[in-house]
């Protein structure tokens, strides 16, 4: 595999296709903020803005910024959007609403604690990219309100009966692991480690199920016990391969080579779960015993799943040397860049049924923006650098050792 042309391959498509549709087509420059609802050209087709992805974006270009170069449009991007969810993202209290609309008047109260994570993602980021102390504020408020709410995430917006069937989910702490290293430069480093010790214990000792093979599960009772009912049996085999690339990058910031391990053998076992041997692709939802999903797009094959496990699969490939890693990595590039990519206008699709067809011709809505395609070509250039370079010094020191060899 030349991992070189890869990275180039992976490079080229972030910097010149995926990051200048969004530049150009979702900024709003009346109101400030970001236009998500976006058709496969580009044209706007909603004005309404959700927050969560209005967060992703600010956090995308400060990153590209604070990582990749100091480019001017991508800072001013980055902080117009951090601007306008400053000003109307939430009530006053850091308590983030679900969506605004164009002009930024709240329309969905602040039910969805993933508003808020992504709120302490873009504002960490945004304070690197800065050096404000008013955006280091905002990210680290947030964080606490939302370890507040670890217990009870949805508040009096929740639509559960108190007291009947309370289960939690995976959603929570599998992101905690990664919001903890985004705005580790924000936090006391003893509640950091208590704060990722946790999340990691919550992931791969309760949620991650022994008894099912090595599978991870959506839901556990409050007690950490499997539930026999829908919320209980589900599989979101993407949710979990991309929590495995966050505890992967745990693993290699506290040198647990124990936790790189664990990641790499769970992303395997959820892919051969979650692959579709008749068509392709990675399903979206599953049963862990076998029964019908309720949810009608259970077996479409979505964007995020597929560039989420790319990354999981290169990081761990590098971080392992796991060949099963590299074969499976073949199979999911192959079928991403084919079925995703669109091959006439800028960006990726998003939905595709389980054929394979394109079942949305959109490029961002209400949950797709300028994040995880973005996200993953970043992270899959940078992970196939670091593989091509470690080859590299392989072959180098290789060479040397045989120059050095006497007949």
């Amino acid at each position: 595999m030349d991992f070189k042309k890869l990275a180039e391959q992976y490079k080229a498509e972030l910097l010149d296709n995926v990051i200048p549709f969004w530049l150009q087509y979702s900024q709003d420059k009346e109101y400030g903020g970001y236009f998500s609802c976006l058709a496969r050209d580009g044209a706007v087709y909603d004005t309404d803005k959700f927050i969560w992805l209005q967060a992703r974006e600010v956090w995308m270009f400060a990153m590209l910024y604070n990582k990749v170069e100091k480019r001017g449009e991508w800072l001013d991007c980055a902080i117009q959007g951090g601007e306008f969810l400053k000003k109307y993202g939430h009530d006053g209290s850091y308590n983030w609403y679900f969506s605004l609309d164009r002009s930024g008047n709240p329309l969905v109260d602040p039910y969805n604690i993933f508003s808020y994570t992504f709120a302490a993602m873009a504002f960490g980021q945004l304070s690197l990219a800065t050096g404000n102390d008013e955006y280091a504020e905002i990210a680290q408020k947030t964080f606490n309100i939302i370890l507040s709410k670890v217990d009870n995430p949805k508040g009096k917006w929740s639509k559960a009966h108190a007291g009947t069937r309370q289960l939690k989910g995976f959603a929570l702490p599998m992101i905690l692991c990664n919001l903890s290293l985004e705005i580790e430069h924000l936090l006391d480093k003893g509640f950091l480690n208590k704060t990722i010790e946790n999340c990691v214990h919550e992931v791969l000792n309760i949620f991650y199920r022994p008894e099912l093979n090595g599978l991870i599960v959506e839901n556990v009772t409050v007690k950490g016990e499997l539930s026999d009912t829908y919320d209980g049996r589900l599989i979101n085999p993407g949710h979990a391969i991309e929590a495995m690339w966050f505890i992967m990058d745990l693993g290699k910031r506290f040198s647990r080579k124990d936790l790189i391990d664990k990641a790499t053998e769970t992303t395997l076992k959820m892919i051969e779960y979650g692959w579709d041997e008749k068509y392709g692709g990675i399903f979206y939802f599953m049963d862990r015993l076998g029964y019908p999903r309720h949810e009608l797009e259970w077996d479409q094959k979505l964007w995020w799943v597929h560039v989420e496990t790319l990354i999981s699969l290169l990081k761990g490939y590098n971080l392992t040397g796991d060949a099963n890693c590299l074969k499976w990595f073949g199979t999911i590039h192959d079928y991403t860049w084919n079925h995703f990519k669109d091959k006439e206008h800028p960006e990726w699709f998003g939905y595709l049924n389980r054929q394979g067809e394109v079942l949305l011709p959109l490029k961002g809505g209400k949950w797709k923006g300028c994040f995880h395609v973005p996200r993953g070509l970043y992270q899959c250039w940078k992970t196939l650098e670091e593989i091509e370079e470690r080859k590299r010094l392989i072959e180098t020191e290789t060479n040397e050792n045989c120059i050095n060899v006497k007949p």
